[in-house]
Formats: C-alpha cells, sequence, structure tokens
C-alpha cells in the first residue's frame, strides 16, 4: 500500500473532541514492535462515545480512534510475529491511550497481538470485535461457577446490543435456554433469530424498590447494564447461579444486600476485556471460532464503510444498532 493512510482521528478544539477523517503518514504511527496492515475494525458503544466526544474516552490528542482492529503483519521487529501472520487485537487501551483500529495502518506492542483463528476471516473477527469477545468471557464465566444449560434459563439484558446479542448467540448455540431483556420489542425477531426462547422487558428488570429476594427464575445471566437492572438480576438468581456483569449502560451503582450472596450462594463475576491476560484471550477467541459458524455470524453482524462511522456512532448511542457492525477501513 502507499506509505499514506486515511484514519478517522479525534482532536481537541476549546476543550471539545471532534473526530474527521485525516491522511496520516509513516511518522504519524505510534511507538511499538509490530505494524499492522489494518483490513477490518469493529463499532462499539465506547467507539461512539469516542467519536461523538460525548463520553471521555480519549486521554490524549490527536488520537486514532477505534478500539479493535483485525488484518496482517507488515513489519516485525518482535521474533513472535512475522510478516503475513493474522492478527486480532482488542482492547489494551486502543483509542483511549493509544492510537487505535479506524485506519489503514497501525503499529502496535508484540504482546497485544493475538493470533486470527484459521477458521475465521478479518471480517468475521470484527463482527465479533470486543463485544462478542467480552459476550465470550461473560459465557465462560458462566461455565466457571458450573452454570449448564441443565442447570434452568439464563438471562441476557441488553440483548439487543452488541455484547447481548452475541452472548445470547453463544449461549443458545451451546445449548441454554436463553431468556432476552430488551427495551425494543422491534428486535423481538431479531433475538429469536440468534436462537433467542423468551423475552422480559426491560422495565421490568429496571424497577427499584424490589424485594432483595424474588422468585429464583434464572440459573445464570449476563448483565450490560448494572444498577437496578443487576440487582434485580442478582434476586431472581437461583440458588449457586452466577451472574456475569461485564457492562453499566444503566448506571455504575448497584442497589443490592447480600441476602442472594449468603441466602442463596449466588455469585457475581465480573468480566474485564481490556486487559484480559494473553493466554484467556487465545483461549476466549479459540472458544469464538469454534461456536460461531458463517451462519451464526452473518444474523448477529454486518459491514460497513469506514466513511459511515460518525454516522454509525450516531446511531449505536441512539440505541438504533441491532448486533455487531464491522467496519471495512478500505471502504
Amino acid at each position: 500500500m502507499s506509505e499514506r493512510h486515511r484514519a478517522l482521528v479525534a482532536t481537541e478544539e476549546d476543550g471539545r473532541s471532534r473526530a474527521d477523517f485525516e491522511e496520516l503518514g509513516e511518522g504519524d504511527l505510534p511507538d511499538g514492535d509490530v505494524t499492522v496492515r489494518v483490513r477490518y475494525s469493529s463499532l462499539n458503544y465506547k467507539d461512539g462515545l469516542a467519536v461523538t466526544g460525548r463520553g471521555k474516552i480519549v486521554r490524549s490528542f490527536p488520537m486514532v480512534l477505534g478500539i479493535d482492529l483485525a488484518g496482517e503483519v507488515e513489519r516485525s521487529d518482535s521474533p513472535d510475529w512475522h510478516p503475513g501472520d493474522q492478527v486480532v487485537v482488542t482492547g489494551w487501551g486502543l483509542s483511549e491511550t493509544h492510537p487505535g483500529g479506524f485506519t489503514q495502518r497501525q503499529r502496535l506492542r508484540s504482546e497485544w497481538l493475538v493470533p486470527l483463528p484459521d477458521t475465521m476471516s478479518a471480517e468475521q473477527a470484527m463482527v465479533v470485535g470486543t463485544a462478542g469477545f467480552t459476550a465470550m468471557l461473560c459465557v465462560m464465566a458462566l461455565e466457571d461457577g458450573g452454570v449448564t444449560p441443565e442447570r434452568g434459563p439464563v438471562v441476557v439484558s441488553g440483548a439487543a446490543g452488541g455484547v447481548g446479542s452475541v452472548a445470547c448467540t453463544l449461549l443458545a448455540a451451546l445449548g441454554y435456554e436463553v431468556t432476552a431483556s430488551t427495551g425494543r420489542p422491534a428486535a423481538h425477531d431479531f433475538l429469536s433469530g440468534l436462537g433467542v426462547a423468551g423475552f422480559v422487558d426491560r422495565a421490568e428488570l429496571a424497577q427499584s424498590g424490589g424485594p432483595p429476594l424474588g422468585k429464583a427464575t434464572w440459573a445464570g445471566a449476563v448483565d450490560t447494564v448494572g444498577s437496578t437492572t443487576l440487582a434485580t438480576i442478582l434476586s431472581r438468581t437461583s440458588p449457586r447461579g452466577t451472574v456475569a456483569a461485564c457492562g453499566l449502560a444503566g448506571g455504575s451503582d448497584l442497589p443490592t444486600t447480600v441476602l442472594p450472596f449468603i441466602l442463596r450462594n449466588v455469585r457475581l463475576q465480573g468480566v474485564d476485556s481490556v486487559n484480559c491476560p494473553a493466554d484467556v484471550r487465545r483461549g476466549a477467541w479459540r472458544r469464538l471460532a469454534g461456536v460461531l459458524t458463517d451462519e451464526r455470524l452473518a444474523a448477529v453482524g454486518r459491514t460497513e464503510p469506514l466513511s459511515a462511522v460518525p454516522e454509525l456512532a450516531e446511531q449505536i448511542l441512539a440505541g438504533q444498532v441491532l448486533g455487531r457492525v464491522a467496519i471495512d477501513v478500505d471502504d
């Protein structure tokens, strides 16, 4: 490719962040020992916040945005990677403290790279992206907690979003009976197509002032919302159930009691995908490649051009994006 490459860059003006497309060169690449020819990135809620400037995601300016990328190694000073290697990078502060994936070329630290599974294309990996990777970590947390399909149904909050939709897909594919919580009735057909068996309205879980222990309903849960939603889910989790918490779309508070933990032995497992250790990352990506068939990936996501990211960022913050969106950085 030519030395110049296109990127979506955040700059700061009068204390406010704005994102514009720029042509960058070799001298604009950051420090790192591996240069990657980026083929695809992805759209996540955090990207929406960074691109619109509505969330304090970017820590320094200028900053190439995009928290994910997939492509091939172009140049490497690391013995672990060689030109032509197919790789995925998610987390590690991309788009926050280190330039990210909304570009055609990026330089990174070699320890951040994960090999792209042989059965998965770069485009499919970015249909998964950070959101899908997080969903897999949540599923693994449920498994570690002993939640099997035989234990009973599981619930996924924020089910129509990125993490939620992939979590529904993974759990259904693994044989779980999945209940989806969403405030978007129009998303029911989409979620049913992913394997969801039932629905609970978002408002039912978000009501405050409920009993500290409700009817034991679910053997496990993936919660992307936090706050009263997480508290309600905990109160309705069956004895020895596990709840994997990975988001705070509804708030960072947790108005609950100790009763679910000491009377039902419920486990609350936090899930962090940003600084996840390398061995866990590789295992999660292998699991993703094994469970997510071409048909399942096509059902949960689509691909859009890099030029559409500013508009898509507005849409994802407005709750108008279903499932996952991969970004073709050459389009």
